[in-house]
C-alpha cells in the first residue's frame, strides 16, 4: 500500500516540475523538428558523405550530437536568471567581434570562396553574432529606454553599434546573415517603444547601404538580377531556383517518399543546408511542407505569448526578439526555395544540416524557456483577459510610438 502511494505521488511530482520550468508545448514542438530535421539531414547528405570517403551516418551522426549538446546547453539557460545578462552582454558582444575578425584574418575558406568560419569550418561566427546581437541590444535598449527618442544616445548609437557587426559580417562576405543583423535591430528598436521617424530613418538609411551593397558586390548583383529574371520568368531564375521548383513539382501532394529524392542527387546545390526544404518538399509533398510550417507558426505563437506574460521590458523584448528571429530566418530559408526572396544563405533552423546554427538557436530556445520559467515563478497573475485571444502589444499600448516615461508615485494627484 505505501509503495502505490508513494508512485501515484512521484508522477503528479514530475509532471509539475516540468510544468513549472519548462514550457512543455514548445520543447515538443522544437523536438519535433530536430528529430525530423535529423530525418532529412541523413537524406540529403548520406550520398555527398559517401563521395568524400565518409560513412553515409557522418554528417547526421554529427548533427544529432550537437543537437544533444545544444539541449543540455538550452536546459542550462532555462535556469539561468536573463537578467544576469546585463552583466555579459558587454564582454560577449566584443568577444564577438573578435571572432568576427578572426575569422577575415584566419577564417578557412568555404566552397564558394567566402570566409565565415574557423576550425576548418567547426565554428561559424555569424550565426552566434545574431543571437548576442538580440541579447546586447535589448539589454542596451532597456538601460537607454528614457534616452532614446534622444538622436545622440539613441538612434545613433543603435545604428553604430549594427552597422560593425553587420559590416564585420558582411566583408566575409555573407550579405543574408547581415540583412538579418540589420533587420533583428530595426525590429528590437521598434518594439523598443522607438518613434516612427526614427524608424524611418533606419530604413532609409537601410535601403541606400543595400543599394550600396548591390553595386560593390558582385554576389549580391548577381543574386538580386537572378531573382528579378525568375520574378518575370521562372525558367530565366538562378539554377539553385530552379532545381528547388522541380523538387517541388516532383513532390506534389503526398510526395516521392522518404530518401527517394532525385534533385537532391543530380542538381540540386547544397541539399543538406540551404537546400534542405526543397528535399522535405520533394520527399513529402506539400503535406510535409505544410507540416513544417505549421510548427513554426506554432512556435512564433509560443514564442509571442511568452513575451506577452513576461514579468518586465527586459524578457519580453528578448523573448520577441528569439521568436522573431527564428521565424524570420525559417521565412527567409523557404522564401528563397520558391523564388519569393533573393537567394540567401540562412539555414532553416533547428532543421539544416550545420553545428553553429542548431546550437545557437538551442541557445536561443534554452532562453526563451528561461523567460517562460520566471515568469511562472514569480506568480503574477495580473494579466487581463485571455492570452489566447488577445493580440500581443509588446510596445506596451504606446500609441504615439515614443517611450514611455517613468511616473513618479509621491507626486500629487
Amino acid at each position: 500500500m505505501t509503495t502505490a502511494t508513494n508512485t501515484s505521488r512521484a508522477k503528479p511530482t514530475i509532471k509539475r516540475f516540468f510544468r513549472d520550468n519548462f514550457d512543455v508545448p514548445l520543447g515538443i514542438a522544437v523536438l519535433t523538428l530536430m528529430a525530423f530535421g535529423f530525418l532529412m539531414v541523413y537524406s540529403a547528405s548520406w550520398q555527398y558523405a559517401v563521395g568524400m570517403g565518409n560513412s553515409a551516418y557522418s554528417t547526421v551522426v554529427k548533427q544529432m550530437i550537437i543537437g544533444v549538446l545544444g539541449c543540455g546547453v538550452a536546459i542550462a539557460l532555462t535556469f539561468f536568471d536573463y537578467h544576469r545578462f546585463r552583466n555579459l552582454v558587454v564582454v560577449a558582444m566584443a568577444g564577438t567581434i573578435i571572432l568576427l575578425l578572426a575569422v577575415l584574418i584566419f577564417g578557412s575558406i568555404g566552397d564558394f570562396g567566402a570566409k565565415r568560419a574557423l576550425f576548418n569550418g567547426s565554428i561559424q561566427p555569424s550565426e552566434i553574432a545574431k543571437l548576442v546581437v538580440i541579447l546586447y541590444l535589448c539589454v542596451w535598449l532597456n538601460s537607454k529606454r528614457d534616452v532614446m527618442d534622444q538622436w545622440s544616445f539613441g538612434l545613433i548609437p543603435l545604428m553604430g553599434i549594427l552597422g560593425i557587426t553587420a559590416g564585420l559580417i558582411l566583408a566575409q562576405p555573407d550579405v543574408s546573415a547581415a540583412a538579418t543583423v540589420i533587420i533583428l535591430g530595426g525590429v528590437l528598436f521598434y518594439i523598443a517603444g522607438g518613434k516612427l521617424r526614427q524608424i524611418l530613418v533606419v530604413v532609409l538609411v537601410a535601403g541606400v547601404l543595400g543599394a550600396l551593397v548591390v553595386l560593390v558586390y558582385k554576389t549580391a548583383r548577381v543574386r538580386l538580377t537572378d531573382y528579378w529574371n525568375g520574378m518575370q520568368n521562372p525558367e530565366n531564375a538562378s539554377d539553385h531556383v530552379k532545381w528547388s521548383l522541380e523538387a517541388i513539382i516532383n513532390g506534389g501532394v503526398f510526395g516521392v517518399g522518404l530518401g527517394r529524392s532525385t534533385t537532391k542527387f543530380i542538381g540540386l546545390p547544397v541539399a543538406p543546408t540551404d537546400s534542405i526544404f526543397a528535399v522535405i518538399t520533394e520527399e513529402t509533398g506539400l503535406i510535409g511542407a505544410f507540416f513544417v510550417i505549421a510548427i513554426y507558426v506554432f512556435i512564433l505563437w509560443r514564442g509571442m505569448k511568452i513575451a506577452n506574460e513576461a514579468k518586465d521590458d527586459l524578457g519580453r523584448w528578448i523573448a520577441a526578439g528569439i521568436t522573431l528571429w527564428i521565424t524570420i530566418e525559417a521565412m527567409i530559408n523557404m522564401g528563397v526555395i520558391v523564388n519569393l526572396l533573393p537567394f540567401a544563405g540562412n539555414a532553416l533552423p533547428l532543421v539544416s544540416s550545420g553545428g553553429s546554427s542548431l546550437m545557437t538557436v538551442l541557445m536561443g530556445i534554452g532562453i526563451l524557456m528561461g523567460v517562460s520559467r520566471n515568469s511562472k515563478l514569480s506568480k503574477n497573475s495580473a494579466s487581463e483577459g485571455s492570452p489566447y485571444g488577445k493580440a500581443v502589444d509588446l510596445r506596451r499600448g504606446d500609441r504615439r510610438g515614443s517611450v514611455s516615461r517613468p511616473v513618479d508615485l509621491s507626486g500629487s494627484r
